[in-house]
């Protein structure tokens, strides 16, 4: 481990202490793991404190840990994961916070301790679902006023639940159950004689 990651590790645990679930030194990253209840507090405590000083949101981003690497996974399902960075000090952190709830989950806006929060948080909310308590706007960004559910979810079909076309007699976009019939694509592969120096 390098001195500056040493020095980030040990800033860590003295300014955060018992709020760090867990902590992964990984490919010269440093990954803390918090609480739902002690993420707002602990996102705080990273932006204001002048020994760690992350004044910027890189990233906020949402993650389904369903079916996880193919393998059942034991613990919350859905989490939240930041990256942040330290003009001052010229250090990177990832933080990480799982969702209680799975059913619906939910977990505290940062946006007013980070301002780029707002649309990383509306783009998790859109794809994954997750409620950030808090926000001022909490809307759909990516996907459009009537889509049904969560397209980043491991639990979406792949081909969605609608379509849409624009209808030349009614001159407006439509939406209509999905028309995609599943079948399976085997290629055909025809190679002339004596292919590639082949006998």
């Amino acid at each position: 481990m390098t001195q500056k990651l040493q020095a980030l590790t040990a800033a860590l645990e003295n300014v955060l202490g018992e709020r760090i679930v867990k902590q992964v030194n990984a490919r010269g990253e440093i990954t803390i793991t918090v609480s739902a209840e002690d993420y707002q507090t602990t996102a705080l405590v990273l932006q204001e404190d002048h020994e760690l000083a992350f004044e910027q949101l890189i990233d906020l981003c949402g993650v389904d840990y369903g079916a996880y690497k193919d393998e059942p996974w034991e613990g919350p399902r859905y989490c939240v994961v930041l990256h942040l960075l330290s003009i001052r000090h010229n250090w990177r952190l990832r933080l990480k916070v799982f969702c209680a709830d799975n059913d619906f989950p939910r977990i505290p806006s940062v946006n007013t301790i980070w301002g780029a929060a707002n649309w990383f948080e509306r783009e998790a909310f859109d794809m994954y679902g997750i409620i950030f308590e808090g926000h001022e706007d909490l809307r759909r960004i990516l996907t459009d006023y009537g889509f049904i559910g969560h397209p980043m979810r491991k639990d979406f079909p792949v081909t969605g639940h609608v379509e849409m076309r624009y209808d030349p007699e009614q001159k407006r976009v439509i939406y209509q159950p999905v028309s995609i019939e599943t079948r399976e694509i085997t290629p055909r592969i025809i190679r002339e004689d004596n292919y590639g120096g082949l006998h």
